[in-house]
């Protein structure tokens, strides 16, 4: 089937992650790649997955090997494949624009961004000369100059978007028609974990709903010691944030609950958690006959990894788009993958339409070999 040739904005610990994963999954065969959701998805497998440019601003990561860069400071992801190969991809300096909040420089450089004193790169340049077709932007939250930066180079070089943070693209309609006129797919907004706190959620939501609870009011509280949790202590760049994961909850209710009964975001910033992210849910409800119910739970995971097993079914579904021709946002692999797209949809509803657009892609794989 041929390589799929990717680019990354933000060699921090989400893009460690899904580059030690394509590597961990090199030559597994499926009954032994535990973790994924689909190993074989329309003749792509994970290692068929190939970075072949990638940007970022902190001087330890600009100038360097990728194979390097993914393990410099501030990144603090558990390592999973220490042993990754030099592909030949040069770290190269990216424009800064609101990438980095002014209150980071404040904490030690081992938590935090560095800018190098370098100048920018012709960023669709290098998007053309690498041959890349898809970008991944996992740019710090807040970052809304920038992301829109890349937006608009991604256009310029025909390059398909997987928006992995939460500045509105594909669920904006101004940027969404961008996309479609110009025959690029793109997939967005903000990414889900495989199995994190805004999945969960939803789905326990859903099932309030479903089983004839009524939902009076609910928290999510969440902690981390990544720079992504470093980086949120700046209440003024949540915005888009806070109605990304507030939107994927609510969605799941016939009725929204009012804005002082639901309360979803960061909590805080723990540096001894690293990569570990820790979710506090709160649920109060009414059940037969009003008797109040509620529900809590604590759940702890791995912040990045758990991005990277979505993040990379993502890949492999915009490169098949890619084959067959389509435009402007995949609304299924975003309902499915993303916590902002443009229309949300019933977990089930959404896989139910992937998994079929994979069988339809399967097929064609199956005859074309």
């Amino acid at each position: 089937m041929g390589k799929i040739r990717i680019a990354i904005v933000g060699v921090g610990n989400c893009a460690s992650s899904l580059i030690q994963g394509i590597h961990y999954y090199r030559n597994k065969k499926d009954e032994d790649a535990i973790g994924l959701m689909h190993y074989d998805m329309g003749g792509y497998k994970p290692e068929d997955i190939e970075v072949v440019a990638a940007f970022d601003v902190d001087k330890r990561k600009v100038g360097k090997p990728l194979n390097e860069a993914i393990f410099a400071p501030p990144n603090c992801t558990k390592v999973i494949e220490p042993n990754i190969p030099d592909n030949g991809v040069i770290v190269q300096m990216g424009p800064v624009m609101d990438g980095v909040a002014p209150h980071m420089k404040e904490f030690p450089e081992s938590q935090t961004f560095v800018v190098a004193d370098e100048p920018e790169v012709d960023v669709v340049k290098v998007l053309e000369e690498s041959g890349a077709e898809i970008m991944l932007n996992y740019l710090p939250v807040g970052s809304e100059q920038a992301t829109r930066f890349y937006a608009s180079c991604c256009l310029e070089a025909g390059v398909s978007l997987i928006n992995c943070m939460p500045v509105f693209i594909a669920s904006d309609p101004f940027w969404a028609a961008k996309f479609e006129r110009r025959n690029i797919p793109i997939i967005g907004d903000d990414v889900k974990s495989q199995v994190g706190a805004t999945i969960i959620h939803r789905i326990l939501t859903k099932l309030f709903v479903d089983r004839g609870v009524k939902l009076l009011r609910t928290y999510q509280l969440n902690t981390g010691g990544n720079t992504d949790f470093l980086n949120m202590l700046e209440r003024n760049r949540l915005k888009s944030k806070r109605i990304s994961k507030t939107e994927a909850v609510q969605s799941q209710l016939n009725e929204p609950l009012p804005a002082e009964n639901i309360h979803i975001g960061p909590s805080d910033y723990v540096p001894w958690q690293n990569d570990n992210k820790v979710c506090f849910l709160r649920m109060e409800g009414e059940g037969f006959a009003g008797v109040p119910m509620n529900l809590e739970l604590r759940l702890s995971v791995e912040d990045s990894p758990n991005s990277a097993g979505v993040t990379i079914d993502a890949i492999r579904y915009l490169k098949l788009a890619r084959d067959r021709g389509e435009k402007g946002v995949l609304k299924a692999i975003s309902a499915y993958c993303m916590k902002h797209p443009p229309v949300q949809m019933a977990e089930h509803e959404a896989r139910a339409e992937i998994e079929n657009f994979i069988a339809q892609s399967n097929a064609k794989a199956g005859m074309l070999g």
